[in-house]
């Protein structure tokens, strides 16, 4: 008789995510009522780097939170991710002026160069190989589900309350990120006691270059993200929708349940095929959105991108682990979140530049971006094309 599979859904694993949940709720809490925040700070034409800001830092950091993750310990970079946010939500209110509001942008965004990175080591290390996409494929589903749970949480206190309270309140969710963060059990072994030769950074700590496959699917396929932080918040409130939050409560919610199950599907019929049926399905949602100019045509957007995120993103990751070395994984993981930040700020920043302000242009925006998916479709096409002749 085989030996049933030990279950990979402990009490550590279950605190990890619970974790990234609060982590994830706290920094998307924020981001429906940024534009017109700062649009009442009179620089509306600036929207774009509201997120291009944000991943600027998440990406430079990424060398560095790959560097200690491989060396500090994975879950002293976990919570220094959550006392980033912590601090920046808590500096919102008092830092009101939009030099001081793009500053809090730019240091919030060390928040996210270093715990997904050492999250995604984490998991790595206490999940067999051969499992790897269904954990993270679950790790992902409550990620998601606090991206959810933030933006429409988010909304609904600025309504009723303040937008100082929302940030007073997303301070509070990193707070409970930390304190789990801090209760769950190192897995680098051995680690080495943090000193300052370990933010000395060489070109070779930079980008682990078994993984630069994965980046560039990343970064083509996460400016699409960029492109609806940016353009949904005033979208949604063109379209009459006062929660600027319900489409990423709708996106989230359908990836959430995608997530039971494409990680599994990764494991069992390779990240490859996947991935693609993820890639086309983000390019359909960009084209409907851009089409569907009504409430209905924007939920069914959506939806159809939450689908496709949800099959892509475990199979993603699993699939930048597979092209890593052990030694290696926590810079391979920074490797992909580079391209990740990259492929947001990206974007974001055109989008917001092309956008400026004028709502006839968020269709035509949305078609370019549904194209620059097809480009990632191509090379995923054409990489496992090459590595099947190869072999």
């Amino acid at each position: 008789m085989s030996e049933k599979p030990k279950s990979i859904y402990t009490l550590q694993f279950g605190l990890l995510c619970l974790s990234s949940l609060l982590f994830s709720a706290s920094f998307n809490m924020i981001i429906p009522e940024l534009p017109n925040y700062l649009s009442s700070l009179g620089a509306a034409e600036h929207k774009g780097l509201i997120i291009a800001l944000f991943t600027l830092t998440a990406g430079i950091s990424r060398p560095f939170s790959g560097r200690l993750t491989d060396k500090w310990g994975r879950v002293p970079v976990m919570a220094i991710g959550s006392i980033v946010c912590v601090i920046c939500s808590l500096l919102y209110p008092l830092l009101s002026s939009v030099a001081g509001f793009f500053l809090l942008r730019l240091i919030h965004g060390f928040s996210t160069g270093f715990k997904p990175t050492a999250t995604s080591a984490y998991i790595a290390d206490i999940i067999p190989a051969n499992r790897w996409g269904e954990a993270l494929g679950m790790h992902g589903l409550c990620f998601s589900l606090g991206g959810a749970i933030g933006p429409a949480v988010g909304s609904a206190v600025a309504q009723s309350f303040d937008i100082h309270t929302m940030f007073y309140c997303s301070s509070g969710f990193a707070l409970f990120s930390i304190m789990i963060v801090m209760n769950i059990k190192e897995t680098l072994i051995p680690t080495q006691k943090f000193s300052r030769d370990m933010l000395r950074i060489s070109r070779s700590d930079i980008i682990e270059r078994r993984a630069i496959p994965a980046g560039i699917v990343t970064l083509l396929s996460y400016s699409a993200y960029g492109v609806i932080l940016t353009l949904i918040p005033d979208w949604s409130e063109h379209l009459g929708i006062n929660n600027k939050g319900l489409f990423f409560s709708a996106y989230t919610l359908t990836s959430i349940g995608v997530r039971f199950v494409s990680g599994k599907v990764a494991d069992r019929h390779g990240r490859i095929n996947v991935m693609l049926v993820g890639l086309i399905i983000i390019s359909i949602a960009l084209f409907l959105l851009g089409f569907g100019n009504t409430i209905n045509g924007l939920l069914l957007g959506a939806c159809l991108y939450g689908i496709g995120t949800g099959i892509l993103s475990p199979a993603l990751n699993a699939w930048t682990i597979d092209l890593s070395l052990p030694q290696y994984r926590g810079k391979a993981m920074a490797t992909m979140y580079i391209a990740l930040e990259i492929g947001i700020g990206g974007g974001a920043l055109f989008s917001g530049y092309l956008y400026h302000d004028d709502i006839s242009r968020v269709p035509y925006i949305m078609y370019g971006n549904g194209i620059v998916i097809l480009f990632s479709v191509i090379y995923v096409l054409y990489w496992d094309w090459i590595n099947k002749k190869a072999s």
